[in-house]
């Protein structure tokens, strides 16, 4: 089986920074930390994108922000460029018609032209965004997908 290519929404990269007492936190943080080491040790293939950066810049901590920076850029198979603006325009336009805020259309229309197999993500609106162009869940879900395509 060919490995599965994910994209990481940004709110991913965030959970194991966020409070993990609270609700799914832990858990969430816990099941994307072993993903992220899944793509590390190269069983997945890891997309990312302009939007991706451009979110990472926002984060106000700096040892946060250059963890997560070093990682993307490190582990990255591929990555979707501004220079694909028109696209991604277009298709996260038909996105946020169903509610989705600009920042996680834009990710999703990114994973979209990317073609890959799942976007991980812990936001709720997102989680209940429908599309057949892509599968999207959150990580402890997708660690049990994973665990029956082994």
């Amino acid at each position: 089986m060919d490995k599965l290519k994910i994209y990481f929404d940004n709110c991913c990269y965030g959970r194991p920074f966020d409070d993990l007492s609270i609700g799914m936190n832990g858990l969430e943080a816990t099941a994307k930390m072993y993903i992220q080491s899944l793509v590390k040790f190269n069983s997945l293939y890891l997309y990312s994108s302009f939007m991706t950066f451009r979110e990472i810049k926002d984060i106000p901590y700096v040892s946060i922000k250059e963890n997560i920076t070093n990682y993307v850029n490190e582990y990255s198979s591929y990555f979707i460029s501004d220079e694909r603006k028109n696209d991604v325009k277009s298709i996260s336009e038909d996105i946020m018609k169903t509610g989705i805020k600009k920042k996680d259309a834009t990710h999703l229309a990114c994973s979209i032209i990317a073609e890959c197999d799942y976007f991980i993500t812990t936001d709720k609106r997102v989680l209940n965004y429908k599309t057949d162009k892509i599968n999207i869940v959150n990580p402890i879900d997708f660690l049990k997908i994973w665990e029956e395509t082994k």
